[in-house]
């Protein structure tokens, strides 16, 4: 499967590749909000209005590259996607006593929201679906979309990924202990040596399609998911994965990990790294964004930024030996040391 496009909306100024230009935002607390680009010419103005913010990242990431390259379906995946408008429409059939309410956040409130608005915008009619499998909706999409393109019912699709940061879900997971305590800045995330982590938004978009072009850009080789796994069975079936694809350790030259500063989970990757892929060049990306359920999307928007040929910002090197040209890319995260995502990039 052949990625074409890409578009990315993130705490990072993604979207118009200063981050890529060395423009890297620094942040102090744990919510690291996305910086939206101008919608202005892209959404109508009474649309915009209207919108949630999941919906106006997911319409702005993805609806440019729709309107480059037409697609026969989009597939997306989240874990909370839509859910700040749900509970402003649930607060208020309380507020007005179950009377005359606002149809506006009712109908942006579900996950499958963003793909609904993407698909009247620009009129596609086939292939329509939301994953919701928290840390693994975007594996899950991108197996989705493998199977669409490898079935012959689509050539080409939208696939990709949208989180917000919800206030009622972060006061939650707040309770919860998922975030750090005290003030500490984004450079300082992975020192800190405390539990918790911080909390990210974004949205990531790609053009994929079954057959090699000229302006394929990068390669999904392989996706694999799993949960509950031991760290030990966890090694077992990351060597299974690579060797199913013919590969060793060793020849992974580029490794992303989804290292969060959570002093309670991180030994997954770390030891990971250390023992099986201490020779390849190891880069971070939730000290850029944060830590939310979908952030492999972001890590492999960085990956085909590699492949594109680009170079990673000096902030988002973490176990770094030499210059290598990216060949084998593998990305893990994981979601609460309980779900388990590994996405293998080649060049395109």
């Amino acid at each position: 499967m052949y990625i074409k496009q890409s578009a990315c909306i993130s705490p990072q100024r993604t979207f118009d590749n200063g981050f890529l230009e060395g423009d890297v935002a620094s942040y102090k607390g744990i919510r690291y909000q996305a910086i939206e680009p101008e919608y202005n010419g892209l959404i109508p103005a009474g649309l915009l209005r209207r919108m949630g913010k999941a919906i106006r990242m997911g319409v702005g990431a993805g609806l440019p590259l729709i309107k480059e390259t037409p697609v026969d379906g989009i597939i997306l995946g989240t874990a909370n996607g839509g859910l700040e408008d749900c509970l402003k429409f649930l607060n208020q059939i309380v507020d007005y006593n179950e009377g005359t309410l606002t149809p506006t956040n009712f109908v942006q409130s579900t996950p499958n929201a963003v793909a609904g608005n993407l698909a009247l915008m620009s009129k596609i009619t086939g292939y329509n679906t939301t994953h919701v499998h928290n840390g693994l909706a975007f594996e899950a999409a991108l197996l989705d979309a493998w199977m669409l393109l490898q079935e012959g019912r689509a050539e080409r699709l939208l696939v990709g990924t949208v989180e917000e940061i919800s206030d009622y879900n972060h006061n939650i997971d707040s309770l919860g202990g998922s975030f750090k305590k005290g003030d500490f800045t984004s450079e300082e995330l992975f020192t800190s040596n405390t539990p918790g982590s911080v909390n990210g938004e974004g949205a990531v978009m790609f053009v994929m399609e079954e057959s090699k072009s000229a302006e394929s850009i990068a390669r999904i080789v392989d996706v694999d998911q799993t949960s509950y796994l031991p760290e030990s069975g966890l090694h077992d079936r990351v060597q299974s994965f690579l060797a199913k694809n013919g590969l060793t350790p060793e020849d992974i030259d580029t490794l992303f990990l989804g290292i969060s500063g959570d002093s309670r989970t991180d030994y997954l990757y770390t030891g990971m790294r250390e023992k099986l892929f201490s020779g390849s060049n190891c880069y971070s990306y939730k000290n850029l964004v944060g830590d939310y359920p979908t952030t492999s999307a972001f890590a492999t928007w960085l990956g085909v930024q590699m492949l594109a040929g680009k170079k990673l910002p000096d902030q988002c090197k973490y176990a770094f030996s030499e210059e290598k040209e990216p060949r084998n890319i593998l990305i893990y995260n994981h979601f609460k040391g309980l779900q388990h995502g590994l996405i293998l990039l080649g060049a395109g």
